[in-house]
Parts: C-alpha cells; structure tokens; sequence
C-alpha cells in the first residue's frame, strides 16, 4: 500500500474510493475497504490527521493512533492511502468545493460508502450529492451496531470481548515504555509500564488478561489503590518474558477483564490475588 500526505504525489488514474476517519478501524471499515477493493478500480483510502472533530473544537478519546491505523488498513489491502491535513480551512469547504478540490483530483469513479455517510461543511454533502455531480457511488450497508463511538462506550466500560466483537481483533492499548514505581519486581511480577499518548483511549480502570510481544500478560489498568496511588497506571507483566523493555514501544492486547483493582490487607495478600490473576491469564482465550 502507498501512503501518501498530498494528492501530487499520486498517479493519474481513476479510483474507487473509501473516505472516513476509521479510527480503530472496525468491522464496518473494513467492509467499506473490502468494496473498494472489489471494483475493479485502483481502490484508495482517504482519511483525515488529526481528527476532524479535534479540529473543530470537540473532544474526542481516540481508540487508535495514525500510525496503527495505517498498519491496520495496509492490511485490508487497498492499494493506496491518503493521509489528509484536517485544517480549519478543509473543514469551511462545502461538499461541491470537497468533491472539486479533493475527489476530481483523485480521478474518483467510485466513492464507496454507507446510505448515511456526510461530508463538507456542516455534513450537507450526500450520497445524493455525489451522485448528481457525476460520482457512482456503491452502498456498502451498514455492519449493525459497529460504530467507533460504540466501541469508545464499550472500551470505557471495560468491556474489552465486546469492543473485539466490533473491531474484529483485540482492543488494544500501545505505547512508550517508562520508569514506574519498581514494585512489581519486588513482588515477583515485573511489570512494564506503558506511557500512552494524550488523547488515546484507555479502557476502564481494572485488571486484563492479555498479550503482548506473542507472550501472554496480566496488566493493570488504575491507580494501584493498595499502595494508595492517585496517577493512572498501565503495567503489564508478560508471562515467561526476561529483557530491558524501556523506551521500546509495547502494544499489548486485551483480551478479558478479570476484575476490578482493589486494595488489599496485606502485602502477602495481594501477592497471592495476583499470582490468581496470572493463572487466570495463562487459561483466557484471544477474542475475535
């Protein structure tokens, strides 16, 4: 797959078309793609960095960053990728100006897309829009009940096998590996603590069986209560793994919520309560 940032550094050529944020790319994505793919034309993805809604002055926790969502759409298969600048100035663009400045240029034959996809200043651009500009437009339907922002619910509630449902894969947190507190040493589980980008999602506080580097891991999520913490941690102890992880970046799977965080009577306590949590581990099935 090409990975372009402008329109100039694409051949001429005419294009079946998929254009969407795709954050986390979901099942519903993925179908989206899939069809590009199968008309036949040269099949390009055009999605937008950073978020259009941050750029509009909303709020948005995202499920994955432009880099991961690159390697998971390169893995759909299309043949090219656009990365667009979302700017103020694209956002003011009403849909006949987006059609002119972005989708001519791309030699769009096809634009791929469910009955209710918007575009252009204030979402006033549809199906019915493009099709009376000269665009074919191929209705993919809608896969029922994935949406990012049902996924964004589901990871808040800590409900990692249904987000999987949706995503079609594990939900996943990543990110840099830093200096934590040292404990887990100590205790006997070593664990890696995984500093995430601001902005990026971080499922509901508690303790996950999972994997990372092919290796299964028991990770928390939280604010570790039992030694009275107060900043958000991620640590993640991977099973039968010895090596210096710091400064590398970890993407590590969550597979299922085993329970919440807690604190504990005692040292000797908790010890044993994570030595459970790791057994626990080592039986827990990947999901999708």
């Amino acid at each position: 797959m090409k990975v372009v940032r402008s329109l100039a550094n694409l051949d001429e050529a005419e294009r079946a078309v998929a254009i969407g944020t795709f954050d986390g790319v979901h099942r519903g994505h993925r179908a989206a793609i899939e069809a590009a793919k199968a008309t036949g034309l040269r099949s390009a993805v055009v999605t937008f960095d950073p978020h259009p809604r941050r750029v509009l002055g909303y709020e948005v926790e995202l499920v994955s960053t432009l880099g991961r969502r690159i390697e998971l759409i390169d893995e759909i298969g299309p043949d090219e990728l656009l990365v667009l600048e979302f700017t103020p100035e694209l956002s003011r663009l009403e849909p006949e100006e987006f059609v002119r400045a972005v989708l001519e240029p791309l030699g769009t034959r096809v634009v791929v897309a469910a009955e209710s996809f918007r575009f252009g200043h204030g979402r006033r651009g549809d199906v019915e829009l493009l099709r009376g500009l000269g665009v074919d437009v191929q209705l993919v339907p809608q896969v029922e009940g994935v949406s990012s922002s049902r996924v964004r619910e589901l990871l808040r509630a800590g409900d990692v096998v249904g987000a999987a449902a949706l995503l079609g894969r594990p939900a996943e947190v990543e990110g840099l590996v830093v200096a934590g507190d040292q404990r887990g040493g100590t205790l006997g589980f070593p664990t890696a603590n995984i500093a995430v980008e601001p902005g990026l999602l971080v499922p509901a506080h508690g303790i996950y069986a999972g994997s990372a580097l092919g290796r299964r891991a028991a990770a928390s999520i939280g604010v570790n209560p039992h030694y009275g913490g107060s900043e958000r941690r991620i640590e993640a102890f991977l099973l039968d793994y010895e090596g210096d992880l710091y400064g590398q970046n970890l993407r590590l799977e969550l597979w299922q919520r085993l329970r919440d965080e807690r604190a504990f009577a005692s040292e000797e306590e908790l010890v044993r309560q994570i030595a459970v949590d790791v057994e626990t581990t080592q039986k827990a099935i990947r999901p999708a």
